[in-house]
């Protein structure tokens, strides 16, 4: 007697916390397809802004970078075709060359590192997306096919065809964002491997030149800091120019009222 009372209590409570469930569920579901359709458009946007600006021919740049002279160098990187942000990234190991060979290295590795956490990031929230939206609709689908379980049983046809409604359209929804997040991961992994490939290939081309420049003798450091120095001052002009500006000061209760009695 008294297990059957328990397992009914288990039982009620377990019904109660599912069908609670059904509405987070669902929103959370609706709240994954609008960041879906926010996904498609920042492909569209990243294709204009980004993609279509990646037009690097690397068996030629690799050549020009290898011929070009140290101070040729930052003019061959800047015509090369790569990302904005790759070409920062390689004119700061140039910058350093002046380090040691291991330091130059480290540095290497930091600047790959940085660009392909960047990358990770972005494809981490897709694939997330693709992850957790089928499973959202595998909830949204079970939790009410219990009451339409009941209402078949109890020839309540109307109860089991509304049911069945919310779940099949819980199922479809959830993978249609599965799907759309799915492909925008793949397309991106897709983008941002062609970026690392090409980064780290013109990163140890440029390891390669600096270190052929030292063995012969020929690597000027005094361009290298005045390039340092002079990406330090833009640097520090662009955020003086991003701070605010300091307000006027307040005018005296006396002030105003004379202002005032002007007026």
């Amino acid at each position: 007697m008294g297990e059957g009372l328990f397992e009914l209590y288990i039982k009620e409570i377990m019904h109660i916390w599912s069908q609670a469930l059904l509405a987070p569920t669902i929103i959370l579901l609706l709240a994954l397809v609008i960041v879906s359709l926010f996904l498609i458009g920042s492909v569209i946007v990243e294709i204009f802004t980004e993609r279509r600006h990646f037009k690097v021919k690397m068996p030629e740049f690799l050549n020009r970078l290898t011929d070009a002279s140290a101070a040729e160098t930052p003019e061959v990187i800047d015509g090369s075709g790569l990302l904005k942000r790759q070409k920062r990234a390689l004119h700061t190991l140039f910058d350093n060359r002046g380090l040691p060979e291991d330091a130059r290295t480290e540095l290497a590795k930091r600047l790959l590192a940085d660009e392909e956490m960047r990358f990770e990031r972005i494809v981490g929230r897709t694939d997330l997306i693709s992850r957790t939206a089928p499973m959202l609709g595998l909830m949204a689908t079970l939790i009410p096919l219990g009451p339409g379980i009941i209402a078949l049983g109890q020839g309540d046809t109307a109860s089991l065809a509304d049911s069945l409604l919310t779940a099949f359209d819980a199922t479809v929804t959830g993978l249609l964002t599965a799907i759309v997040a799915l492909g925008v991961s793949k397309l991106r992994k897709y983008w941002y491997e062609d970026y690392m490939i090409s980064l780290e290939a013109s990163a140890n081309t440029i390891l390669e030149k600096i270190q052929n420049l030292t063995e012969s003798g020929s690597l000027d450091l005094s361009e290298a800091q005045a390039r340092r120095a002079s990406r330090h001052a833009e640097a520090k002009d662009s955020t003086q120019r991003g701070s605010l500006e300091p307000l006027a000061p307040l005018t005296s209760g006396k002030e105003a009222s004379e202002g005032l009695g002007n007026g």
